[in-house]
């Protein structure tokens, strides 16, 4: 499906008495504010840090985002930029159908760790094997939100879902999956980090991860992805000024952000 205009409605800024404005109050490619999901979701963060980083890398008119089924679908309604949607799980598979076909585009996934650890985990191992010239970008909470808020295969160990009520159990539900260490060991694998959107300098590491993703793809050197940790509070059992410091305490400890690999980098 495409959203692209050739100029959408930005709307009035909004201007505070006594505030000094540092910055458009939308992404460029940004069409609305609104979007359905619950108060104090990180998804949206995440949304309009890879829209700043498709437009200041001039990728705009070449971009093709691939989605799978999740609440971080909802950006198809609200990015000026080309989307496919796919089976659930299967984005990896479709994007690089599509970068074969166009391989002047930028193709992206962009997927949720039920999506890619639990549904579609075979799916991004074998593209990054493959060294498909895509960018996959995972955003982490540990739920499967859009269902209601199901453990996934990235759920931390202790952590309460509508189905580990008494929190996530080894012994009964094993391990937690760590999507990009796991993507990291391969060879066909040319970049892969780790960031989180519940600080500002999380914020600001998750756009400079996001950048050296798709310029990694755009020198041709291989496969690259970008886990991002976003808040949930509603699937967190948690207030909503508790979610980044929920996300600080019970999920970084398992996924510490950094980058785990840069072919780019002089060694």
């Amino acid at each position: 499906m495409s959203n692209r205009s050739t100029e959408p409605d930005r709307g009035q800024e909004v201007r505070i008495e006594g505030a000094r404005q540092v910055a458009s109050s939308r992404a460029d490619l940004q069409v609305s504010e609104d979007h359905h999901l619950c108060p104090g979701c990180g998804h949206p963060v995440a949304w309009r840090i890879l829209l700043e980083v498709i437009q200041e890398l001039s990728l705009a008119q070449r971009a093709i985002g691939v989605v799978g089924h999740g609440c971080y679908t909802n950006i198809v309604r609200m990015a000026d930029i080309d989307f496919l949607q796919c089976l659930h799980g299967r984005a990896p598979a479709v994007a690089t159908g599509v970068k074969r076909v166009q391989p002047q585009a930028a193709v992206f996934t962009l997927q949720g760790d039920g999506d890619m650890a639990s549904e579609g985990l075979a799916e991004v191992l074998h593209a990054a094997a493959r060294a498909e010239k895509i960018t996959a970008i995972m955003l982490n909470n540990g739920v499967f939100g859009d269902t209601g808020g199901q453990m996934t295969a990235a759920s931390v160990v202790g952590q309460r879902t509508k189905t580990s009520l008494e929190g996530r159990s080894p012994e009964l539900h094993g391990y937690p999956v760590p999507v990009a260490e796991l993507v990291a060991s391969l060879p066909g694998a040319a970049y892969v980090a780790r960031s989180a959107v519940n600080t500002a300098g999380g914020v600001a590491q998750t756009k400079r991860y996001l950048k050296r993703a798709f310029e990694t793809q755009t020198s041709g050197a291989g496969f690259s992805l970008v886990e991002v940790l976003t808040m949930c509070p509603t699937g967190w059992f948690v207030p909503t000024a508790a979610g980044p410091g929920y996300l600080s305490d019970s999920m970084q400890p398992t996924y510490p952000t950094g980058p785990l690999k840069d072919s780019l980098r002089p060694a």
